[in-house]
């Protein structure tokens, strides 16, 4: 099966193989490029306090309130 998913019909050369499989080496390569970017974004913590800066003060007020509580105990 190729790297599109579709089945080849066929024999293939040698350097067809080859070739075959640096495109799919490439995509490969591209598109875990594409994720380690999209994983970074998404976890950085300034982004979502640019994004929703009401809701990150909320939640540090919320979890300051938990830690401040949990010590009187």
């Amino acid at each position: 099966m190729a790297a599109d998913g579709k089945a080849r019909t066929g024999t293939q050369t040698p350097e067809q193989l080859r070739a075959e499989i640096e495109r799919t080496r490439a995509e490969l390569i591209h598109s875990v490029g594409e994720l380690r970017e999209e994983v970074a974004w998404r976890t950085d913590w300034r982004e979502w306090v640019r994004r929703r800066p009401l809701t990150c003060v909320g939640a540090a007020f919320f979890i300051g309130f938990l830690i401040g509580n949990s010590q009187r105990r």
